[in-house]
């Protein structure tokens, strides 16, 4: 352990405040990747390389914290562990390789993820295993609490769709095709930006089953960089495709927002 719990505390009240102002900005500035890259962002690479370099520090980091504190054998926060390992061993080292085409990442884009996702593990590697709010020591009884088995609902419901939902877009091209096509299956038949709700989704089931201002935390800026994110995706699809083809759904919340 290398901090102190005021500080962690700190540290998650700054990382909230944060959220708040990226939620906002992010309105006004749209982040130049994927299909919002522009020469503007600067230096880009392979956008492989990148998602491997920006999403592998979290599950480095939560490791190392497991490990750490003793590799825990403490049931929920295995269970915890192993759901945001899951997550973060798919986005770094699988996600990736089922990337189609030669698209590129801005470094700046790709640095400032890696270094978001260095603080993000830190937090919930901190909430896990330096200071737990919630006790734990319950062992495999604590998963049997309405508010876990209710979180797992949720997380793995949020996995399915977030994975079907990229999987939807990866098959959208044939290989060499470089159009823009409107995804309409699975859940996007309901909001344009599918993924980002089933991500949305995943984080408010962990943070269900951990119980802890940590986990929330994470909540708080998955909306505050996705729910902007999708509203400037479904402003795109509008111009792109008209309104008639896209206006009948909604941006990352069905029959909401």
């Amino acid at each position: 352990m290398f901090m102190d719990q005021k500080y962690f505390n700190l540290l998650l009240y700054v990382m909230t405040g944060l959220a708040v102002i990226v939620f906002f900005s992010l309105y006004f500035v749209t982040a130049g990747y994927g299909q919002f890259r522009t020469k503007r962002w600067g230096w880009s690479i392979n956008n492989k390389l990148a998602w491997v370099l920006m999403e592998a520090p979290a599950f480095i980091v939560m490791m190392l914290i497991w490990g750490g504190s003793g590799f825990s054998t403490a049931a929920p926060q295995i269970v915890l562990t192993g759901l945001f390992l899951l997550h973060y061993f798919r986005r770094s080292f699988v996600f990736p390789l089922l990337m189609r085409g030669k698209s590129k990442m801005p470094v700046n884009i790709m640095l400032m993820g890696a270094v978001f996702n260095i603080i993000n593990g830190i937090i919930q590697g901190g909430g896990l295993y330096w200071f737990p709010q919630t006790d734990y020591q319950e062992g495999w009884s604590y998963l049997s609490h309405s508010y876990a088995i209710v979180g797992l609902i949720v997380f793995f419901a949020g996995l399915a769709i977030n994975w079907h939902s990229d999987r939807v877009v990866r098959y959208l091209r044939k290989p060499g095709d470089t159009r823009h096509y409107l995804p309409t299956k699975g859940f996007f038949r309901w909001v344009t930006s599918a993924n980002y709700f089933g991500e949305l989704t995943e984080w408010t089931g962990f943070a269900l089953i951990a119980m802890s201002p940590a986990a929330w935390v994470f909540v708080i800026w998955t909306a505050a960089n996705l729910i902007p994110r999708s509203a400037s995706i479904h402003k795109k699809y509008v111009e792109e495709f008209g309104k008639e083809a896209v206006e009948k759904r909604k941006r990352i919340f069905p029959f909401v927002y």
